[in-house]
C-alpha cells in the first residue's frame, strides 16, 4: 500500500516507514518509479526504488497524488500546506513515498501509537503479532505514563523519562505534556533543562537535532539537507555560550533548542516535523568540559572574530536558501557580545527573533501592564531599576520604553530617563558612557556614580525592581525592605534562571515586604503563606510568549519581526490575567490555559502583521502611478479581502 502527498497519517491506509526523494534528485534523474513490496519480501518494509511503475500510473488507482514538478522558488520548499495550516496533522512531504511496515512503524516515534493502534490499523499496517492483543486508548496511556513519571523523585530522572518517551512515541509525549503542563513544564523546560544541559554528555543517548561545528564550515547547506524533514517552519539555534545562568556549556546546550521546540508544539500547536533544533559548535571555554572524556562537542577553545562570523553567516545564508524566506530562526542563549550583533545584523534580511532579548522583554512587559491594575497609574508614572544590563535587562528596558512612548507619544529618549540599570560596576550613568558597550549607552543618564544596588534603590527610589543578573540572592533583605519603605506595593521581579540563580525567593519577597510585594520570578516557586494569607507567585516564563508569537509569525506569513509585533504579544498576554488571578497576587495567567493563551497571542500577532502589511502597501503604492493598483487597494480597504487582494496587487505590479 502506498501513500504520498496530502495524506495525513492513518487518515488513509498504508503509511509507515518512509523513503525520501529530494527535489534535486527528482529533477536530476527523471521520474522515479516505485515497486511496492509486501513485508513478506522485505521484513523491514523499506522503500525499494526501481524503474518499473511510474507514479502517474499509480495515481490512476487513486492511491497516490502526482508529485508536483514545479521548481522550488525563493530558495526553499514550496508551501504545499499553506501557512494557515500550521496546527494540522503532519502531511507527507511532496518528496516522500511511503510503504506500510509494522516493524519499522513501531520504531518511528513520529507515527508510533503503541497499544493505541486499533484493530483496523493493525491489519492495515501489518502490526499483527508485533503488539500484544489488547488495545489501550491514548487517554489510558497518559494516565499510566504520568504515574510512571511521578515515581521518580529526582527531576533529572523525570527529564530523561520524558525524553525517552519522546523518542519512542511522540504523540503520547505531547498529549502527556499538554494534559499535565503545569507539572511537566518545569521538567522539560526551566529549571530542570539547565541541569540536563550540564550533564548532557552523561545522559546523551540519541541525537535530537542538527549539530553544526567548525568541521562543517563550507558544507553547512549539505548538513541541513541531511535533516529528513524538508518543510521546516521554526529553527531554534544556540551556540551554547550562555545557557540560562549556567554559563558556557558548549555543544551540551542542545537541550535548550530541543526543549523550546517541544513547547512550540505542546503550547503553540506547531507540527513537530516543522521544528528543527540546531547547535552551532565553535568550541568551549569551559575547562571542566574540555577535560571531560564524555563531552560530546569540539574539544577546543571557542572560535571568535572573523572565524565565528563567517561560520554564522554561512549558516544564516544556508538556512534561507534551504528553507526559504519565511522560516523563523530563534536565537537562544548566545553570549551578549554575539547576541546583539547577530540580531542587529540579520533582522533586516531574515525572520529572526532572540528569545533572551525580545521574548523575555515581551513577557515581562505583559506582567508589568497587568501589575498596573493592582498599583495604579500608567507605565510613564513608574520608575524602573534593573540589576543586570545584559541581553534580558536591556531588552526588557527597551520594550518598556517603546510601549511607554507609544502610550504617551513622548520621544523615546525622554521616556528612557525613567529606566535605570545597574551592572557589575554600579549604576550606569553618563560619566561612564565612553567605556560602556554599545547596547548599554542609551541607559547612561545624568547622575552621580553609585556603586551598589542598595544605594541605587535609595537614591533612584524605583517603584519596580527587576533582576536579570544571574546572581543568586542579589536582592538582599536590606534591598527588599528599602523597596517596601518607598512603595506601598513594590513590584519585584526576580527573573534569573535556574532557581538557584534567582535574585530572591518568593518567600523572601513576601516576608520582607510584610506581604505587600507584587512578585514574579523566572523559575517556579511554590505558593507562600504569610500571616494566614496564601500568595501564589507568578512566573515570568518565556513559554507564555514564544510559542504563540512564533505561531502568529508562521500563520501570517510575515518575513520580518517588527517591534510592534512584540508589543502586540505583550498586550495580548496581559489581557488574559483575570480578576481571580489578581486576588491571588498573580500578574500572569495560570499555565493550565496556555494553549488558549498562545492561540490568543498568535491571533493578535497575525492581526498586527496584517495591519503593518496594509500600511506598507499604502506607502508603497503611493509611489506608483497605476489606476489599476489603486482600484485594488480601494477594494482591499473597503472589503478587507486581505491576502486575495494582496495577491492581485502583486500580480498587477
Amino acid at each position: 500500500m502506498i501513500s504520498a502527498t496530502r495524506c495525513t497519517f492513518l487518515g488513509c491506509s498504508g503509511l509507515g516507514g518512509s523513503g525520501n526523494i529530494c527535489g534535486g534528485q527528482r529533477r536530476g534523474y527523471g521520474p522515479w518509479r516505485v515497486t511496492c513490496m509486501s513485508p513478506i519480501n522485505d521484513r523491514n518494509g523499506s522503500v525499494v526504488n526501481v524503474m518499473e511503475t511510474p507514479l502517474k500510473e499509480i495515481k490512476k488507482e487513486a492511491v497516490v497524488e502526482d508529485v508536483d514538478d514545479n521548481p522550488i522558488s525563493g530558495g526553499g520548499p514550496r508551501d504545499v500546506y499553506g501557512e494557515d495550516k500550521a496546527t494540522e496533522d503532519h502531511f507527507v512531504t511532496p518528496w516522500s513515498v511511503s510503504v506500510a511496515s509494522g516493524y519499522t512503524l513501531l520504531r518511528d516515534p513520529h507515527f508510533n501509537k503503541g497499544l493505541a493502534f486499533t484493530e483496523k490499523e493493525r491489519d492495515a499496517h501489518y502490526l499483527r503479532g508485533l503488539l500484544p492483543p489488547t488495545t489501550i486508548p491514548q487517554e489510558t496511556q497518559v494516565r499510566k505514563m504520568i504515574q510512571h513519571i511521578r515515581q521518580y523523585q529526582v527531576p533529572l530522572q523525570r527529564y530523561m523519562a520524558m525524553m525517552d518517551l519522546q523518542e519512542r512515541n511522540e504523540r503520547l509525549f505531547y498529549k502527556l505534556l499538554i494534559d499535565h503542563v503545569e507539572e511537566l513544564l518545569p521538567i522539560v523546560y526551566t529549571p530542570t533543562v539547565g541541569e540536563a544541559c550540564q550533564k548532557y554528555g552523561d545522559i546523551f543517548m540519541r541525537p535530537q537535532g542538527l549539530y553544526i561545528s567548525l568541521k562543517e564550515k563550507g558544507r553547512i547547506q549539505e548538513v541541513l539537507r541531511n535533516w529528513p524533514e524538508k518543510n521546516i517552519q521554526v529553527i531554534v539555534v544556540t551556540d551554547g555560550e550562555r545557557i540560562l545562568g549556567l554559563g558556557d556549556l558548549g555543544c551540551q546546550g542542545m537541550g535548550i533548542p530541543v526543549g523550546k521546540l517541544s513547547l512550540y508544539t505542546a503550547l503553540g500547536g506547531v507540527r513537530p516535523s516543522a521544528c528543527l533544533p540546531i547547535t552551532i559548535d565553535v568550541g568551549t571555554n569551559n575547562e571542566r568540559l574540555l577535560n571531560d572524556e564524555l563531552y560530546i562537542g569540539l574539544k577546543q577553545r571557542r572560535a571568535t572574530g572573523q572565524e565565528y562570523s563567517e561560520l554564522m553567516h554561512e549558516f544564516m545564508t544556508a538556512v534561507k536558501q534551504t528553507y526559504g524566506e519565511k522560516v523563523l530562526i530563534q536565537f537562544e542563549d548566545f553570549a551578549n557580545h554575539n547576541a546583539f550583533d547577530l540580531l542587529e545584523k540579520y533582522r533586516s534580511t531574515h525572520l529572526v527573533f532572540n528569545d533572551d532579548i525580545q521574548g523575555t522583554a515581551s513577557v515581562v512587559l505583559a506582567g508589568l501592564v497587568a501589575a498596573l491594575k493592582l498599583v495604579g497609574g500608567n507605565l510613564a508614572d513608574h520608575k524602573f531599576l534593573f540589576l543586570g544590563a545584559g541581553e534580558a535587562g536591556t531588552g526588557i528596558a527597551e520594550l518598556i520604553a517603546l510601549e511607554t512612548s507609544k502610550q504617551t507619544n513622548a520621544p523615546l529618549d525622554e521616556v528612557r530617563k525613567n529606566i535605570w540599570l545597574v551592572d557589575s560596576k554600579g549604576l550606569i550613568v553618563s560619566s561612564r558612557k565612553e567605556s560602556l558597550q554599545h547596547f548599554k549607552k542609551p541607559w547612561a543618564h545624568e547622575h552621580e556614580p553609585v556603586k551598589n544596588l542598595l544605594d541605587a534603590v535609595n537614591k533612584i527610589k524605583p517603584t519596580v525592581l527587576i533582576g536579570t543578573s544571574g546572581q543568586g540572592s542579589a536582592f538582599t533583605k536590606e534591598v527588599v525592605e528599602a523597596m517596601a519603605s518607598i512603595n506601598e506595593k513594590p513590584i519585584i521581579l526576580s527573573l534569573s534562571n535556574p532557581t538557584s540563580q534567582s535574585e530572591c525567593t518568593a518567600e523572601e519577597a513576601y516576608t520582607w515586604t510584610q506581604g505587600r510585594a507584587i512578585f514574579a520570578s523566572g523559575s517556579p516557586f511554590s505558593p507562600v503563606e504569610y500571616k494566614g494569607k496564601v500568595f501564589v507567585p507568578g512566573q515570568a516564563n518565556n513559554a507564555y510568549i514564544f510559542p504563540g508569537f512564533g505561531l502568529g509569525l508562521i500563520m501570517s506569513g510575515t518575513i520580518r519581526v517588527h517591534d510592534d509585533l512584540l508589543l502586540a504579544a505583550s498586550e495580548a498576554l496581559a489581557e488574559q490575567v483575570s480578576e481571580e488571578n489578581f486576588e491571588k497576587g498573580l500578574i500572569f495567567p495560570p499555565f493550565t490555559n496556555i494553549r488558549k493563551i498562545s492561540a490568543h497571542i498568535a491571533a493578535k500577532v497575525a492581526a498586527k502583521a496584517y495591519e503593518l502589511g496594509k500600511i506598507f502597501l499604502l506607502f508603497y503604492l503611493s509611489f506608483l502611478n497605476s489606476i489599476t493598483c489603486f482600484a485594488y487597494l480601494k477594494a482591499f480597504w473597503k472589503n478587507d479581502q486581505g491576502s486575495a487582494c494582496i495577491n492581485n496587487i502583486v500580480k498587477r505590479l
